[in-house]
């Protein structure tokens, strides 16, 4: 059950930035005892490819934060989040696996499905609102929603591993703002279309 919210947590974390969950996954495999991925993601932890994220990252926290550029990385991240959130997913439920439940062992594409769905939904909000905050801020807003965006990645993500049900008390309040912000997004749209469909 633990592995299923730590899965939960990982996967809307990559929704938000694909490469801090990975790059949290794989590095506290490699340097603690904290996380203990099995042999088949065992790469998740190479030198080699942990130092890939680190520059995938650097570039990503870069990219996010200019205006109208974050909406063409949005685009380009529809496949690397989603992908992302299937990989952190299967890992921790692969782990979760090792001790327990022969339905999951059975059957372990659930867990990649069930990572790919999460990170997608969440990605789609982010996608979807980032461009109404540039618009509503002239662009202003971009650096700071994306700050925030990459430290609720980062804290999502070690919730995940050390607090999973933590993690899931905060994704049910994420979703929830997430909710409110689309609602609001379409109201404003509304707003502006009243006008010209009365002209």
């Amino acid at each position: 059950m633990l592995g299923l919210l730590t899965g939960l947590g990982l996967s809307a974390a990559a929704g938000l930035n694909a490469y801090i969950p990975m790059l949290v996954v794989g590095a506290l495999d490699r340097y603690t005892d904290l996380v203990r991925l099995p042999a088949e993601f065992g790469w998740l932890a190479n030198g080699w490819v942990l130092g890939t994220l680190v520059l995938l990252l650097a570039t990503e926290v870069i990219l996010d934060k200019v205006p109208v550029v974050d909406s063409v990385n949005d685009a380009i991240q529809t496949l690397v989040r989603p992908a992302a959130g299937g990989a952190v997913f299967a890992a921790t439920d692969a782990a979760e696996r090792l001790d327990s439940s022969a339905f999951m062992q059975d059957n372990p594409w659930i867990g990649w499905a069930l990572g790919i769905m999460v990170a997608l939904v969440v990605h789609v909000t982010k996608a979807t609102v980032r461009p109404v905050v540039n618009a509503g801020t002239l662009g202003t807003g971009a650096p700071v929603v994306s700050t925030v965006e990459d430290t609720v990645s980062l804290g999502m993500s070690l919730l995940a591993i050390l607090l999973p049900v933590v993690a899931l008390v905060v994704l049910v309040l994420l979703a929830y703002v997430a909710l409110r912000l689309l609602r609001r997004a379409r109201r404003r749209r509304r707003r502006r279309a009243a006008p010209s469909a009365t002209t």
